[in-house]
């Protein structure tokens, strides 16, 4: 992971999509990790927070699982996560103090509609990352990221959940979408945070 490059697009355009940054042993590890096969691990992701926080599915379809620091393969991934944040710290001066990550499926039919990640009175996630998790995704299968513009309904960019992929982008600048996935699509979603005290 080219840490110079990917500061350089954040500062340039915004947002970067990067080809296989991982290894691909820990790809298949973090796969074998994004299961809904443990019933207590996933739950229905909400939208909004605090006492606002609700689920409704027609909006917002997946599940998640947020990764556990004391799975190996989860530290694995986070201990890279913790490089890229010093790196780009060091690189754009953004004070990125924290990052918070969860597995999120999307089965059969389900999406996410426009939104923005910076959550209503409390702007401090500062860039948000996306690794994809799909193996064989073929074009028609749905589930793509969609970037808009944040003025307009102009969309900036259109990303297949292939995977390997991984997406970084400003959160507070690009309102985004997922399409209707028409198979099962996984994903590591997280955000680097600034603090909030």
């Amino acid at each position: 992971m080219n840490i110079e490059e990917i500061a350089e697009h954040l500062e340039r355009t915004g947002y970067i999509i990067l080809d296989q940054p991982f290894p691909d042993l820990l790809l298949t590890q973090l796969l074998t990790r994004c299961q809904d096969d443990i019933p207590e691990r996933f739950h229905a992701a909400h939208i909004g927070r605090g006492a606002a926080k609700v689920q409704i599915d027609s909006i917002r379809g997946d599940v998640i699982s947020w990764l556990d620091g004391a799975d190996s393969i989860d530290q694995s991934y986070l201990a890279r996560m913790e490089i890229l944040r010093t790196g780009l710290n060091r690189a754009l001066f953004l004070g990125l103090f924290d990052y918070e990550c969860h597995y999120a499926i999307y089965g059969t039919g389900a999406g996410y509609a426009k939104h923005s990640d910076v959550l209503l009175g409390k702007k401090n996630r500062i860039l948000t990352t996306v690794l994809y998790l799909n193996e064989n995704w073929q074009e028609g299968d749905g589930g793509e990221l969609v970037l808009y513009d944040p003025t307009s309904i102009e969309v900036i960019a259109t990303l297949a959940p292939k995977f390997g992929t991984m997406v970084i982008f400003l959160s507070e600048s690009f309102p985004h979408e997922v399409l209707i996935s028409h198979h099962t699509r996984r994903s590591l979603t997280g955000w680097f945070r600034v603090s909030g005290s």
